[in-house]
């Protein structure tokens, strides 16, 4: 190995070493910093807390003749779905047979 494959293989093996170990104390001195602010904070939040955000407000649009129709439309739809879901099918279909039985007599009634 000549004099400057051997220079310079050390000054790569020592420019990595350096590199490296600067890389890694300077992660640690970030994370160590950001550990110290964090730590920082929870104290001065326990002994001087800031005041709770206040809650957003809800915001109110105006609505348009279009969307008042169509809510008046759904609280229609949604009170005639109701109806026919509370509906009482059996009885319904028992008073049906009832009028039919009765125009029935009725009629054999009014041909004798």
């Amino acid at each position: 190995m000549g004099f400057t494959t051997g220079f310079l293989g050390g000054f790569t093996l020592t420019s990595a070493v350096l590199y490296l170990t600067i890389s890694l104390h300077t992660r640690n001195r970030v994370t160590q910093a950001a550990l110290l602010q964090q730590q920082s904070n929870v104290l001065t939040n326990i002994v001087d807390p800031k005041p709770a955000p206040p809650e957003p407000v809800a915001r109110e649009v105006p609505v348009g003749l279009a969307e008042m129709a169509k809510d008046r439309w759904n609280r229609e739809m949604e009170g005639a779905v109701r109806k026919i879901y509370n509906t009482d099918w059996r009885r319904v279909r028992e008073d049906a047979e009832d009028k039919v039985g009765g125009i029935i007599e009725k009629l054999r009634e009014g041909k004798s």
